[in-house]
């Protein structure tokens, strides 16, 4: 098989499938899903989450599939290749340099991130978790972050092993990697979620992710809700058209996308019920923030029954789901590097330091430049460390922003007739002309909604 994406396809729709949904399905969905919840109220919370993902999320992921394999490359060449052929403005193809900036951006904190469930993995099955209370949890997560040594390890050997598995290639690499690494993703969460409900408060727990409490729902909440489901499934980060571009032609983009979101918020769902029961049976915070999964879990596993080897499957799922969704972030770079003659080994090595370079302000956020707060001048970051900086400027700018153009260009920018054909749609019938509503108006809205709120 060639390696460059004109000629490059995915070997069937099921291997599709597994990898898009190995995209979606991260750190957003095990790590950052359970925590907003539990900040948000939980069940009313997860009503809004689920509408927000198939109303908006999926026809986003439709248009930007659709835009990646109408044009058929990286999100460059494709943008440059339709504005092209469409006689549209050259500028076009700053979407496809946006989106693959954002990638780069958010990969080179991904990775360091991604290293500390490694660490986890490392520290549960060694014992370390047994007989810790919360306070000696903390400071055990602080001790990992204060030491540039042990972050920068493990950010490398995630690196090594992303840019290792894409080095290989679509078939030999991406291909291999998601046909073993997603149905043990599943595997393993199904089994987290089995254990959770046999030995946590399964009514608890269940109760305070199903059970809707409208009167915690506030502006606010909804926001976080359509904006989790916005992240979570990945829109604006270049890997969705990418893999579009690998898509043949008659494997149908509507249903493919279904399966992609229904499965992205089946993880999430299923992360809050592996987490909650445990959480409300220790007697634990379900309003924790970012140390839900790091600190306050790891208090959970020193005490349960099996704990060990329990906390360390727990930590190598969020793995194997970071480094599912890592290949997709890196694999547009390689494309791109493919199509200007570059051997993808060598784009794989330059790529990868240049994330490993990038990744050391992550590093030192933590600990070496923790004090410093390099944009104090600006009211809205003035106690923002570099990390906080790439973040905010990813999360709340670049990814809201690249989701906004890709939905004004699928539905306002590509004519009727080439967005039609390549979803496959009907374009005077009810599912062409809803997608089109929802891509031209509701979604940006709601993603003006979200740029607004993150600024702010």
């Amino acid at each position: 098989m060639s390696d460059t994406a004109k000629s490059a396809h995915w070997s069937s729709r099921w291997v599709f499938l597994l990898a898009t949904i190995g995209f979606s399905v991260g750190l957003g969905n095990v790590w950052k899903f359970p925590y907003v919840a539990g900040e948000n109220g939980g069940g009313a919370f997860i009503l809004v989450y689920l509408l927000a993902a198939f109303i908006i999320g999926m026809p986003l992921v439709m248009a930007e599939i659709l835009i990646g394999r109408r044009g058929g490359g990286s999100p460059i060449t494709s943008l440059s290749r339709l504005a092209h052929n469409l006689g549209q403005s050259r500028l076009w193809p700053v979407l496809g340099w946006l989106v693959m900036l954002t990638a780069f951006v958010l990969m080179s904190y991904y990775a360091v991130i991604a290293g500390w469930t490694l660490d986890y993995v490392f520290q549960a099955w060694s014992g370390r978790f047994a007989g810790m209370d919360g306070m000696a949890s903390a400071r055990a997560f602080e001790a990992m972050l204060a030491s540039p040594w042990r972050l920068v390890g493990t950010q490398t050997l995630f690196l090594l092993l992303t840019l290792g598995i894409v080095a290989a290639g679509l078939d030999a690499g991406i291909e291999r990697a998601v046909t073993t690494l997603i149905p043990l993703l599943f595997l393993l969460l199904l089994c987290l979620v089995v254990y959770a409900l046999l030995v946590g408060d399964a009514s608890a727990g269940l109760r305070f992710l199903f059970q809707p409490d409208f009167s915690r729902l506030s502006g606010a909440s909804v926001l976080a809700a359509v904006g989790q489901a916005f992240f979570s499934i990945g829109v604006g980060m270049a890997a969705m058209m990418m893999y579009g571009a690998y898509l043949e032609r008659r494997q149908p983009i509507p249903s493919s996308a279904a399966v992609v979101v229904l499965a992205d918020t089946l993880v999430a769902v299923l992360a809050g019920i592996a987490i909650f029961p445990l959480v409300f049976q220790f007697g634990l915070d379900a309003a924790e923030g970012p140390g839900l999964v790091f600190v306050t879990l790891p208090v959970a596993f020193g005490q349960m029954p099996g704990g060990a080897l329990i906390g360390g499957v727990f930590f190598m799922m969020l793995a194997i789901a970071a480094l599912t969704s890592a290949i997709a972030i890196c694999e547009p770079a390689l494309a791109y590097a493919r199509e200007k003659g570059v051997g993808r080994r060598a784009a794989a090595g330059l790529y990868g330091l240049m994330l490993w370079l990038a990744g050391l302000a992550t590093v030192f956020s933590f600990n070496i430049w923790s004090h410093w707060r390099p944009a104090s001048a600006i009211e809205r970051l003035a106690d923002a460390s570099v990390f906080d900086i790439l973040d905010f400027l990813s999360s709340n700018l670049m990814l809201p922003v690249g989701g906004l153009l890709i939905a004004i260009y699928a539905a306002w920018a590509l004519p009727v007739r080439e967005s039609s054909a390549e979803l496959g749609l009907d374009q005077g019938r009810l599912p062409y002309r809803a997608w089109r509503f929802i891509v031209r108006w509701l979604s940006p809205l709601a993603l003006l909604a979200i740029l607004a709120a993150g600024l702010l």
